[in-house]
């Protein structure tokens, strides 16, 4: 909050140096408001002190001291009148500018030159402070419902829009180039409703891909059952296919509610084991080298020993598999697969290297998505899972999984896996 909060901070602190400053060019070109207000009460206490003098002394007297204040440079304008006799003084109306006085049996009049003080006159002295920190207040306060009001209602724009599904509406780029807390919840905002966007995006492609993967084995099921129909004589050939296309449905389904549950990361339902992964993979390089001898295709593994870690050994066997088992598929005939580990700040660094034709460099990514299938792929060999489950479940532990092309061709997997779950 340090942004708006020196914005805030400078706008009411240049308020009131306005306001100081507004009052000393007042007083600059007017004189100052306190001015009249000093001279007026030294009006008084002169005529005052001169009735007091006229009453006490004599008219001499008096004279003779509006003489001497006039003669220090503060000539102050009081005229004395004899107006009658004693009685005539309780007849006379006094107020700032008149006094009375009897003096051996005569009454004077002590009265000051000039009008009277008007009822603005008197209350300015009073007013100037007070309106000047009214103007200061007023325009700081104009100020910041200008700087706030506009954000505030594109930032409810923007609330109002994803409450009605609208994902696609953008508010930073209408705030301006400010650059406070407020803005920054603007573009906060944007990058919500995008990552909300892309995640309908990819349900509705989860949805897309889901029902397009079942309706092919389903489609196969009930082609095999029309066979049947039509010819009963087929029964154990057609037992056979449905078989497959179930186990192949099983198995899609499977894969599905694997990636729903790693997805879940507040209960994502997966037990710890502590287990040397080192174990794991020489397991499934072993029985990947087996199924690789058709093709001329060995499986090496060069790295660590071992490698005790807390993890999910299903979730980690699965990932491990569906790597190698993916680089076995794409890798050229006659080649090798090469596994590599190394420990790296208490990770397990794996990298599982194929010689095949590698991937576009525009689908790396894209690899890990459910249901991908790079466009270099001859054909399907899978539902697309493989290599979304491996990058959840690495992520679910802690780790991660990334993909780049290897200068002399294939493709390089890399996986970490930490000691400990991040997940635990």
């Amino acid at each position: 909050m340090n942004r708006l909060f020196r914005k805030f901070f400078v706008v009411v602190w240049l308020a009131m140096t306005g306001s100081i400053a507004l009052l000393f060019a007042l007083s600059a070109l007017f004189g100052s408001p306190f001015d009249e207000e000093v001279l007026n009460r030294e009006y008084r206490f002169a005529l005052e002190t001169s009735a007091q003098v006229v009453q006490t002394d004599g008219l001499e007297a008096a004279t003779n001291l509006l003489a001497a204040m006039e003669r220090t440079g503060r000539a102050i304008p009081i005229s004395i009148t004899a107006i009658g006799p004693a009685i005539d003084c309780s007849n006379t109306n006094e107020n700032d500018l008149v006094r009375t006085a009897v003096r051996d049996g005569t009454c004077y009049q002590l009265m000051i030159a000039g009008s009277a003080q008007s009822v603005a006159s008197k209350t300015w002295p009073r007013m100037v402070p007070w309106l000047a920190a009214l103007l200061a207040a007023a325009a700081a306060a104009y100020w910041l419902a200008r700087y706030f009001i506009t954000p505030v209602e594109q930032l409810r724009f923007g609330l109002r829009s994803l409450a009605k599904g609208q994902l696609n509406v953008r508010i930073a780029h209408t705030i301006g180039s400010k650059r406070d807390e407020i803005t920054s919840l603007a573009h906060d905002l944007d990058i919500t409703a995008a990552r909300l966007e892309d995640f309908r995006v990819a349900q509705q492609q989860l949805f897309h891909d889901v029902s397009h993967e079942l309706r092919s084995p389903l489609s196969r099921l009930q082609a095999a059952i029309g066979v049947l129909q039509q010819n009963p004589m087929r029964l154990s050939a057609m037992i056979e296919r449905m078989g497959r296309e179930v186990a192949r449905l099983d198995e899609l389904v499977g894969e599905i509610l694997t990636l729903a549950r790693l997805s879940e990361r507040d209960n994502p339902g997966f037990d710890l084991q502590t287990l040397d992964v080192v174990d794991l993979i020489r397991e499934i390089i072993e029985d990947a080298g087996f199924e690789g001898q058709a093709r001329g295709i060995e499986v090496r593994y060069k790295g660590v020993d071992s490698f005790v870690a807390s993890v999910n050994g299903e979730l980690i066997y699965r990932a491990l598999e569906n790597v190698i088992r993916n680089a076995i598929t794409h890798t050229k005939t006659g080649t090798s697969v090469l596994v590599t580990s190394e420990v790296k700040n208490k990770q397990l660094v794996l990298a599982i290297e194929d010689e095949g034709h590698g991937v576009p460099e525009a689908e790396l990514e894209g690899i890990f998505q459910p249901f991908s299938q790079s466009s270099t792929g001859n054909g399907r060999t899978g539902f697309g899972l493989g290599l979304a489950i491996t990058r959840r479940a690495a992520e679910w532990h802690g780790g991660g999984a990334t993909a780049q092309n290897k200068a002399s061709g294939g493709l390089r997997v890399q996986i970490t896996i930490p000691a400990g779950s991040a997940s635990k």
